[in-house]
C-alpha cells in the first residue's frame, strides 16, 4: 500500500517538513482552507518558492473572493499551515505537499473571526476549559450517490435537472431496453454485485482513503437503488475528525471522476428515494477513560442523557449548521427513513438521536443525532452538536422519555425538526447563547452565516418558478 503521509518528524516544524518534501520529490506546496459552505479553496506554489520564514509569515490571500469572508476594502489576509495535516495529494499529476490552514488577519495576527476551522479548535478549547472532559470524539457517517450522467441548468426562462444512473431502473439515459440487474426504489441496501454495480468503485476510494492515513471501518450500498453509498471513517477527535471530512469527500468525488462517475453530497437529489444522511457519533473521554457508559437507560450514563437533553432542546437551532441548504429539508420529511422526530432510542432508526446497541463495553457506548446531513461544513456543525451537549451537561437537561415506538407510523406528540432553512434560520438567531459561551461561536459569526444563506439559498430558491409548478399550475 503506497502511503502518502510523511513521517510525524517531518511536522514538527517548517524546516522539517520542507527537507521531507526535498528528500521526497516533492514539486509543489498546496494549501487549503474552507469557506462558509464548507467547500475546500486552494492555492499552489513551486516547493523551491517556499522557505521557513514563508510558513511563519503566513501565506497571503484575497479574502474578499471567498464566500461568506470579508468585504473588498479589508480583502487582505493571511493562511497559517497546520503542519500535522500535511498529506501528498493522491490527485494531482506533480507531486505535491496539501496541508490544511487557518485564516488570520494580517495586521493583527489574530484569528480571523469568520474562519470555520477556527470555530472547531476553539470548540475543543471550551470543552477543555470547563474540565467536563479532554476529548469529543466524533464518528460521522456521510453518505453520497453516484450517477453516470448529470445535467443541469437555470435561466430566466427555463430550469431543469435529470440525473442517471447505471443501477436505476429508470436510467433514461441508456438507450439500451436490455437492463439486466437492477435496483428498485429503496431497495439497494447491502445487495451483491451485479446489483451492487459500485463495490469496486467504493473499494477503490478506501484504498485511497487508506493511503491518505484514514481508518476505514466498513462501506456499503446504501438504501438508495441509485448508486448510494456509505463508507464510515473510524471515530476522531473533533478537528481531526472536521479535516479528515473535507479529505473524504474530496477522495469520493475525484475517485468518483477517474470512473467517470458524478459523486454528489446532495442529501435528496431524487424524488421519492431515500435521501442522504450524516449520522453522527459523539462521546466524551477524559483521562482515557470514556465518560458516557455507565447504569442509566441503554446503559448511558447520567452526563451522556444529560447531553442527549441538550441536543433535543437545541437541534432545531442547529440545523442550521447541521442541514444548511435547502436540499437538507427535501430529506427531512416523514416517510424516507429520515429522523424528523426529535426523540431518543436504543436502536430505533426513527428517533432523532439513537444510542447504538451493538456493545455493552462502556467504551463503545455513544450518542447518534442522525439528522444531519453531508451537505454540512463539519468544523460547524460537529462543534455546534458538541455546544448543544455541552449546554445540556452543564444544565443538567432533563431529555424525557426515550421512544421506543416506530415514529414513522401514525402521529406523535414530539418536538420535530424545522420544515425549511429559512425556519432553521431563524430558530438560529433566536436560540444561540449556547452557540456563544465561551467566544466558540461569535454574534458577528452567527450573523454573518444567516445573512450569506438567507440570501445565497433560501431567498434564491423561493424566488424561482418550480418546474412542478407548470405542471401543478400552468392551466389553473
Amino acid at each position: 500500500m503506497a502511503s502518502f503521509v510523511p513521517p510525524d518528524s517531518a511536522k514538527e516544524s517548517p524546516a522539517a517538513l520542507l527537507a521531507w518534501a526535498n528528500e521526497n520529490d516533492i514539486v509543489e506546496i498546496d494549501l487549503r482552507f474552507v469557506d462558509i459552505r464548507g467547500v475546500p479553496q486552494h492555492f499552489s506554489m513551486p516547493l523551491q518558492s517556499v522557505d521557513a520564514g514563508s510558513f511563519e509569515d503566513g501565506f497571503g490571500f484575497d479574502g474578499s473572493s471567498i464566500q461568506g469572508f470579508q468585504a473588498i476594502n479589508e480583502s487582505d489576509m493571511i493562511l497559517l499551515a497546520d503542519l500535522s495535516t500535511a498529506l501528498v495529494d493522491p490527485f494531482f499529476s506533480y507531486k505535491t505537499l496539501a496541508m490544511y490552514c487557518d485564516a488570520y488577519d494580517p495586521l493583527s495576527r489574530e484569528p480571523y473571526e469568520l474562519d470555520a476551522r477556527g470555530v472547531a479548535k476553539r470548540a475543543e478549547a471550551y470543552l477543555a476549559a470547563n474540565d467536563l472532559a479532554d476529548i469529543a470524539y466524533f464518528g460521522p457517517e456521510a453518505e453520497f450517490f453516484m450517477f453516470d450522467n448529470v445535467q443541469y441548468s437555470t435561466s430566466e426562462n427555463s430550469s431543469f435537472y435529470r440525473v442517471d444512473s447505471f443501477e436505476g431502473d429508470w436510467n433514461s439515459g441508456n438507450d439500451d431496453p436490455a437492463q439486466g440487474h437492477m435496483n428498485r426504489i429503496k431497495m439497494g441496501y447491502f445487495p451483491l454485485p451485479p446489483l451492487d454495480k459500485t463495490h469496486d468503485v467504493r473499494a477503490e476510494m478506501v484504498q485511497t482513503l487508506l493511503d491518505v492515513g484514514m481508518e476505514v471501518e466498513v462501506h456499503h450500498h446504501e438504501v438508495g437503488g441509485a448508486g448510494q453509498a456509505e463508507i464510515d471513517l473510524k471515530y476522531a477527535p473533533l478537528l481531526v475528525m472536521a479535516d479528515m471530512m473535507v479529505t473524504y469527500k474530496y477522495v469520493v468525488k475525484n475517485v468518483a471522476a477517474m470512473n467517470n462517475l458524478h459523486a454528489t453530497f446532495m442529501p435528496k437529489p431524487l424524488f421519492e428515494e431515500n435521501g442522504s444522511g450524516m449520522h453522527v457519533h459523539q462521546s466524551l473521554w477524559k483521562d482515557g477513560q470514556p465518560l458516557f457508559g455507565g447504569d442509566q437507560y441503554a446503559g448511558l450514563s447520567q452526563m451522556a442523557l444529560w447531553y442527549i437533553g441538550g441536543l433535543i432542546k437545541h437541534a432545531r437551532a442547529c440545523a442550521a449548521f447541521t442541514n444548511p441548504i435547502t436540499n437538507s429539508y427535501r430529506r427531512l420529511v416523514p416517510g424516507y427513513e429520515a429522523p424528523v422526530n426529535l426523540v431518543y432510542s436504543a436502536r430505533n432508526r426513527s428517533a432523532g438521536i439513537r444510542i447504538p446497541m451493538y456493545s455493552n463495553s462502556p467504551k463503545a457506548k455513544r450518542v447518534e443525532a442522525r439528522w444531519p446531513d453531508p451537505a454540512a461544513n463539519p468544523y460547524l456543525a460537529l462543534p455546534a452538536l458538541l455546544m448543544a451537549g455541552i449546554d445540556g451537561i452543564k444544565n443538567q437537561i432533563d431529555p424525557g422519555a426515550a421512544s421506543e415506538a416506530d415514529l414513522y407510523e401514525g402521529e406523535h406528540e414530539t418536538p420535530v425538526m424545522p420544515g425549511t432553512l429559512g425556519e432553521a434560520l431563524r430558530e438560529l438567531d433566536a436560540n444561540r447563547d449556547f452557540l456563544t459561551e465561551g467566544g466558540v461561536f461569535s454574534d458577528a459569526f452567527i450573523d454573518n452565516f444567516i445573512a450569506y444563506k438567507q440570501v445565497e439559498d433560501q431567498d434564491a430558491v423561493a424566488m424561482r418558478p418550480h418546474p412542478y409548478e407548470f405542471e401543478l399550475y400552468f392551466s389553473i
